[in-house]
């Protein structure tokens, strides 16, 4: 059951590898989800440690190194600095961004598979694992790539389907090959130590059982692998990039980077601490600490079942308390591909869109994958930001501000008799910081955001019920009511809104002219004293005009078309070509009276759609040859090109045209056609021997 009354929080956000730039499914996953959470509990002055870093260990990052010629170090060194700086920019407040490369993490992870081996936790096993005869090295779960048993997925790793999610191991493979040489693999005898999860199961379904509270994907996905029931799981590879194991004669020997990566969540905290002067061991030792570990769907499994299982076989660790695990978000229509290019990369978008990171932050939340997959699109993004933050958001604070400068010097007019309309403003003031609250403590946080811009929206109907513009001349006194309330409003909105949109909140209050308030300020309504001055009035949010929608637009159209050529390629590359025919001799060749010839003219043959007309210059004579090649070719495109014609060829009736011979034609192994022709010019008549 949940932790009541926490006294301490651990909020981690999973190690993402460091082999490539962050995406917003990304950031819709797990990453903006956490940062919300941890702004909420700071506002709630909340003792909170936010942690998160880069895995960078396993075949991802070995992979990325191999197909760009570099070292694995060279590769996580690059991508880590990006990860950390975009996140950074992007308002990600970890109080830690640490990697798994660093010495300390090697040496935590390497002392905690030492207790779990010295208590016998372990089970040494000699088992036969795919091999790679060409490449010469075992082939851990991503050098393994087969099509999925549950989904039939040509491209399934070893260890998952990235396309349907379920956990595999190599062997589960249909048809599987070596990422590394393509070759099929073969088996061969090595010994690892497993994780017996299977003996571990009543334990671990005792945790998973206590806690149904859990979003709905996460203890269904959990009580799935449980009915099916558990296997043990190799904690160690052979591979030479990783953390060493830390026993005798394991040269070549890593830990799974599954065993390794959650543990440098406990490796972060540590870090973060010991540079405080603090002990870092009540944030994961202590039973009043609430850990919250977010994610991504397609990591459940490890942090669910296979990571409580090690925390509980060593002893003396807290488990997470909850595991707020959303969906995919997809883009356009199609799922995020980061191998196709098919992303919004966040560090792009910190170029195209300056100081907008709050437009992002609010389309992504608002749309938020937390039940089900969904979907980002440009025109949606451009939607939320004109008809929801400047419309709606914007506009009531700038009404509220500009009205304050017109008619009030800028200063805060004092409150006067109030009126039913004014009470029920005070009454949502007072009431929706609870309901933002509930619904960030049960991790719904489009819901929470919802809230947010219910709250603005109560504004904006005030101002537009009471229409204090028109009241200025004839009743002062109601004015300074109305606009003392908004004022009021605002700056409740300037607290509950900076988890969701924090530089945008920042800005709000600077324009108010007060620090930014903590969540137990939220719901007053004497937030902003009377005559207390304002500063300079301006728009929060801008519209985004349609060229800068549609210029992002035709980026994607152009890795869409990039990817199409490139999978056509690979397709034509793929394909097998037909086999040789019968053997003929020299004779049977000689026979062929080959000729280069010229095209004079050409025409479509009418009612068809693969024949063209040709009249060539044989310099022999002026021939017609019917050639089925208009699909690939236009008539006024050919005039005057030199093609080989096999001249000696017997006439043939085509269509009721007599045709005199046959164009020589390349074909490719998608069916497309390219003629045959000397590369310099050819006196019409030579032969091609």
């Amino acid at each position: 059951m949940p932790i009541q009354n926490p006294q301490r929080y651990t909020v981690t956000a999973a190690l993402i590898y460091a082999n490539g730039p962050i995406h917003i499914g990304h950031l819709a996953g797990c990453y903006l989800p956490a940062d919300i959470y941890v702004r909420y509990l700071r506002s709630r002055e909340r003792d909170v440690v936010f942690i998160s870093g880069t895995d960078e260990h396993g075949v991802p990052i070995t992979i990325k190194a191999r197909n760009e010629g570099v070292t694995p170090q060279e590769v996580v060194d690059k991508y880590y600095v990006q990860i950390r700086d975009s996140f950074r920019d992007f308002g990600i407040s970890f109080d830690i961004y640490s990697r798994t490369t660093k010495p300390a993490h090697h040496q935590v992870s390497q002392d905690f598979f030492t207790t779990l081996y010295d208590k016998g936790v372990f089970e040494e096993k000699v088992t036969e694992q795919y091999y790679d005869s060409t490449a010469k090295q075992f082939l851990a779960d991503r050098y393994s790539v087969g099509t999925c048993p549950n989904c039939a997925n040509p491209n399934a790793y070893g260890d998952q389907c990235e396309k349907c999610g379920t956990s595999l191991s190599p062997e589960e493979l249909i048809n599987p090959h070596s990422t590394l040489s393509g070759e099929p693999p073969v088996k061969r005898e090595t010994k690892n130590w497993y994780l017996p999860l299977d003996k571990l199961q009543p334990a671990i379904k005792g945790y998973v059982d206590s806690h149904p509270e859990w979003k709905p994907n996460v203890f269904g996905q959990c009580q799935s692998w449980l009915n099916q029931g558990l296997h043990s799981r190799a904690m160690t590879r052979d591979l030479d990039w990783g953390v060493k194991v830390p026993l005798a004669d394991t040269e070549g020997k890593v830990l799974y980077v599954w065993f390794d990566a959650p543990i440098g969540y406990i490796t972060f905290t540590k870090e973060l601490l010991e540079s405080r002067g603090q002990d870092w061991e009540p944030y994961w030792k202590d039973g009043q600490t609430k850990l919250v570990h977010f994610i991504g769907k397609d990591n459940i499994v490890f942090h669910c079942i296979i990571f409580p299982a090690m925390m509980m076989e060593h002893g003396g660790f807290t488990l997470a308390d909850n595991v707020p695990a959303n969906e995919f978000m997809n883009l356009e229509g199609n799922k995020i591909s980061t191998s196709r290019n098919w992303a919004v990369w966040l560090h792009e978008y910190l170029q195209d869109f300056p100081g907008k990171q709050d437009i992002l932050r609010y389309a992504l939340c608002a749309n938020a994958p937390e039940t089900k997959d969904s979907d980002f699109s440009w025109k949606d993004f451009q939607a939320r930001n004109n008809n929801e933050l400047v419309a709606i958001l914007g506009n009531f604070i700038n009404r509220a501000a500009v009205l304050t400068h017109k008619h009030f010097a800028g200063k805060v007019p004092a409150r006067n008799q109030l009126y039913d309309i004014d009470l029920g403003v005070i009454e949502n003031i007072r009431q929706f910081p609870a309901q933002i609250a509930g619904s960030l403590e049960a991790y719904r946080f489009r819901e929470a955001l919802s809230y947010v811009m219910d709250l603005a929206r109560v504004g904006n109907k005030y101002l537009a019920d009471t229409e204090p513009w028109k009241l200025v001349t004839g009743d002062p006194a109601r004015v300074q009511t109305i606009l003392n309330l908004s004022l009021q409003l605002a700056a409740n909105l300037a607290i509950v809104m900076e988890p969701f949109l924090p530089f945008s909140a920042e800005r709000l209050a600077g324009m108010l002219n007060i620090p930014l308030g903590k969540w137990k300020e939220a719901g007053r309504i004497d937030l902003l004293a009377d005559d207390h001055r304002l500063n300079e009035s301006f728009h929060l949010f801008t519209p985004i005009e349609d060229a800068t929608i549609e210029a992002q637009g035709q980026k994607l159209l152009n890795t869409k078309k990039t990817n199409e050529a490139a999978a056509h390629a690979t397709n034509v590359q793929n394909t097998p070509v037909t086999s040789a025919k019968p053997e003929v001799t020299f004779d049977d060749f000689g026979k062929m009276d080959i000729r280069v010839a010229t095209i004079l003219a050409a025409e479509a043959v009418p009612k068809t759609k693969k024949l063209l007309k040709l009249t060539l210059d044989t310099g022999m004579d002026k021939r017609t040859v019917v050639s089925g090649i208009a699909e690939h070719y236009q008539p006024d495109q050919i005039i005057g090109q030199q093609v080989c014609l096999l001249a000696n060829l017997a006439p043939r009736d085509i269509k009721g045209i007599i045709s005199q011979g046959m164009i020589l034609m390349a074909e490719n192994t998608d069916g497309s056609l390219a003629f045959v022709r000397p590369e310099k010019i050819i006196t019409n008549g030579g032969t091609v021997k």
